[in-house]
């Protein structure tokens, strides 16, 4: 595998940002690890971080990288700062940069990325996986699939939770999202963004979600699934005794990538 750090612009938030993307290589003479690279364009993840995190997480606190070794993908880690994948209200415009431009700018930078939305996942934990579904259902002309581990799907409780238990991020929360009733029924829920897509008709993602039952966003994720369940989505869901924890991400990202990639390869 490749691992490189891009530095670039973005001009819808109008200023640097950073990413890590992660290429395919076929390789034989590596200790312990065997690169898959075809001939064809890459199938593509987006792995999102969570509020407290940016792009290098998901390779400090896992071995994403030794994962997706054998499957001959590109995995793009974006830093989103702590914008929950929204336009927010304060102006910057993070919805659009992550569902519209960094995604250009990636098949610009790596041509053999595939621009299929069938090839196109995001997945994400906590935040991020609010942000990944959000993707899936805002943004299904260009992702196909979306996966949520531990996501704040019920962003609404998720919100007044926040400024129950710390009334300091009121501002935080209120400068990304508006008040409550702004918030709710608008594209920044994910209930009304599986409404509002079923009503147009379009084809539908793919959804995948796992929370521990132990999580503070359990109850939201349940929520969330009957919810989308009830409108005819695909959904795969499963729950385990767990919280909010990297050590059950690091393994459930290997479930996520055999869900997408309809494959039983052991990713040990």
């Amino acid at each position: 595998m490749a691992l490189m750090h891009v530095d670039f612009f973005s001009d819808v938030l109008g200023m640097s940002m950073n990413m890590d993307v992660i290429l395919p290589q076929q390789t034989k003479g590596q200790i312990g690890m065997e690169g898959k690279a075809g001939d064809s364009r890459y199938k593509t993840m987006y792995l999102l971080h969570g509020m407290s995190d940016d792009h290098t997480i998901w390779q400090r606190r896992t071995s994403i990288e030794r994962y997706v070794s054998k499957l001959g993908i590109a995995v793009v880690m974006p830093t989103t700062h702590l914008g929950f994948y929204t336009d927010t209200t304060y102006g910057m415009r993070y919805w659009t940069f992550i569902s519209e431009e960094l995604p250009r700018i990636c098949r610009e930078f790596f041509p053999r990325m595939s621009n299929r939305r069938e090839d196109t996942l995001a997945a994400g934990l906590s935040m991020g996986g609010y942000g990944a579904w959000k993707l899936g259902l805002g943004a299904s002309d260009t992702f196909g699939a979306a996966a949520s581990l531990s996501g704040a799907l019920d962003i609404v409780d998720d919100y007044k939770r926040n400024i129950r238990e710390n009334a300091d991020v009121l501002p935080l929360f209120r400068g990304i999202f508006g008040s409550v009733e702004q918030l709710q029924g608008s594209g920044d829920e994910i209930l009304t963004l599986a409404d509002r897509l079923t009503a147009e008709k379009k084809e539908l993602p793919r959804l995948y979600a796992w929370c521990g039952t132990e999580d503070f966003l359990y109850q939201g994720n349940l929520k969330a699934w009957e919810h989308v369940k009830r409108l005819g989505y695909d959904l795969q869901c499963s729950d385990s005794s767990g919280d909010h924890q990297w050590k059950y991400w690091d393994e459930m990202i290997k479930d996520v990538l055999c869900w997408w990639l309809d494959t039983d390869i052991d990713l040990e």
